[in-house]
């Protein structure tokens, strides 16, 4: 373009806007003074004034937006939040006077807590006629007429009782029943500063093992047994029996004491126990107390046995119940001579239940603890049998019948008898009340509180091969005295049911025993004691001396021979333990 189309195009532009405005003089920019503050946030100087006597709002990350801020929409999620408050009442508005905050609170603004009945809004919905009928009465007693009709009346009692009723009723589901104290419960044994722990099993761990054992084989029989009377199944509270006492001889001989065991150990046979020692050990999970047994390896055999001193062979009462008997040591009712009136009467009941004058069942073998000396000897049949558990480990056990049955077809049958005491009657469970007509009641309560004992008894029977467990209920002619007893009642079970009905695992029970076992031949031979931890879930194995537990004096009890027999007059019971 040249410069006259320029000066053409300018002039139209003129033409068109105007001229352009005269420019007067220019107004310099002020840079305003900014405050610089360092100790504070906010607004400073002139501004600060501005804001001075003003509240402030704290505010914090956690703190909610107002609603027309709130683009999530959580607000409306709730009904209850819907016309909420973002902010809430409380502190966040108080305003605290330096001079007067002492003198100064708020008003609480929570709300008071109901009741039970206000709470249930359908109790208390008042119909609009009982409104009127109310504002009715008040005019009447005014005037000194009758207040209230039959009607009412009746309607004033009928909601008074469902009050009360439904009080009861909750009321008993809120009781609180404080647990009882911890007891500090000391161990079977002194354990000595020289014993070596070798290894320590958790029980949680071994009730989940199981292993499969085949059929055993009986390798000796001996002993004679007597029938049992059938006459005590039909003893009942109305018609109980007097358990009088007993002068037979009974015989506790642990497994190397055993003349049997120690031939039988010349066999292939490498681990050699009896059955209260097996039981103990397969029923290890469910025992309470401590307890302790003895296993001696000599060579490639391992031999379990009791200690002399011990109270092994003593039954537990109560053993596994929420409130275990816990009585000083001078009451009758102590954990210690209940112990002995529950052995006294297991002994003694299983003789007096058997038929005295017929002849009885005997084996090839006569008793091998027959001792002239200590009388006759109890009912008791003696089988030694074989079981091959696996991994080379073949076990020999002494088990015990003590007495046989005759079936409806006539045939013969082994059996077991074992007693239940009633020590102290239970006010919800008295067996002179529910025996009778509760029995099921009455034997749950047993299998919950002596769960351990029950549970002992049912393997030594399956052990031995028994086909029948006979239970008797005895209770005390006198909860004061322990030195008479009456028998209530018996019942019978077969060893496989009442297992089932514990929920007992034998099959559980032998793969404790194989563990234990493989656990001691890992270690070179000599003694070894596998103690129950009295306070915790936990079997521990120590490696001790040779000369443990080994004595060359004979207790006062072993050298009389004493046998069963009643208590004595101070309510001490005898020493039933003989070897």
């Amino acid at each position: 373009m040249t410069d006259a189309e320029v000066d053409d195009v300018a002039a139209e532009l003129v033409y068109l806007t105007g001229p352009p405005p005269t420019q007067g003089p220019r107004v310099p920019f002020v840079c305003p003074n900014v405050h610089s503050v360092s100790n504070m946030w906010g607004p400073a100087g002139p501004a600060a004034r501005v804001y001075e006597d003003m509240p402030y709002q704290p505010f914090s990350k956690a703190d909610r937006l107002g609603k027309a801020a709130d683009i999530t929409g959580t607000a409306f999620q709730s009904r209850g939040n819907r016309f909420q408050s973002m902010f809430g009442a409380g502190d966040a508005y108080g305003y605290y006077d330096e001079s007067g905050e002492k003198s100064f609170s708020l008003v609480h603004s929570k709300k008071k807590p109901e009741g039970f009945f206000q709470r249930r809004k359908w109790q208390n919905r008042t119909s609009r006629r009982d409104l009127f009928a109310a504002r009715d009465d008040r005019r009447l007693a005014g005037m000194g007429m009758q207040t209230l009709s039959k009607a009412a009346k009746n309607r004033d009692r009928d909601r008074s009782r469902l009050e009360r009723r439904y009080q009861k009723r909750w009321a008993g589901r809120r009781r609180f029943t404080p647990r009882a104290e911890a007891v500090e419960r000391q161990a079977s044994v002194d354990i000595k500063s020289s014993w070596q722990i070798l290894e320590e099993m958790d029980l949680g761990r071994l009730a989940k093992l199981s292993i499969d054992v085949a059929a055993p084989k009986d390798l000796l029989t001996c002993g004679e047994l007597k029938f049992y009377d059938k006459g005590f199944d039909r003893v009942t509270v109305k018609q109980e029996r007097t358990v009088p006492g007993t002068n037979k001889a009974f015989h506790n001989v642990t497994t190397t004491d055993d003349p049997n065991i120690r031939e039988l150990a010349k066999g292939e046979a490498n681990v050699f126990a009896t059955d209260a020692i097996l039981a103990a050990i397969m029923c290890c999970n469910r025992s309470v107390y401590s307890w302790d047994i003895v296993a001696q390896r000599v060579g490639d055999k391992i031999f379990l046995d009791k200690r002399d001193d011990s109270d092994f062979d003593f039954l537990t009462v109560n053993e596994t119940s929420h409130a275990p008997p816990t009585a000083d040591t001078d009451s009758i009712d102590a954990p210690e001579r209940l112990s002995m009136e529950a052995t006294y009467l297991n002994r003694t009941v299983s003789q007096q239940v058997l038929q005295q004058k017929t002849p009885g069942y005997k084996f090839p073998s006569a008793n091998p603890f027959t001792d002239e000396e200590e009388g006759e000897d109890a009912s008791v049949g003696y089988r030694y049998r074989q079981w091959n558990i696996g991994t080379g480990i073949k076990l020999v056990a002494r088990t015990e019948h003590d007495a046989v049955y005759k079936d409806k077809e006539g045939r013969t049958g082994f059996m077991n008898i074992k007693t239940m005491n009633e020590w102290k009657p239970d006010p919800k469970m008295d067996w002179r009340n529910k025996l009778d007509t509760q029995r099921g009641a009455v034997l749950a309560t047993e299998l919950k509180n002596n769960a351990c004992k029950i549970a002992r008894w049912t393997i030594s029977s399956m052990l031995a091969g028994s086909s029948k467990l006979q239970l008797a209920y005895v209770s005390r002619a006198n909860p004061a005295d322990n030195r008479q007893h009456k028998i209530l009642g018996t019942q019978a079970f077969k060893p496989k049911d009442l297992a089932a009905q514990v929920n007992l695992n034998l099959k559980n029970g032998w793969a404790i025993l194989k563990t234990l076992v493989e656990s001691i031949m890992k270690y070179e031979p000599g003694k070894f004691v596998v103690i129950k931890d009295p306070n915790k879930a936990v079997l521990r194995i120590y490696s001790v001396p040779a000369n443990t537990f080994d004595s060359d004096d004979d207790s006062d009890d072993d050298e009389d021979g004493l046998g069963v027999r009643l208590p004595s007059d101070d309510g001490e019971m005898p020493n039933m333990m003989n070897a």
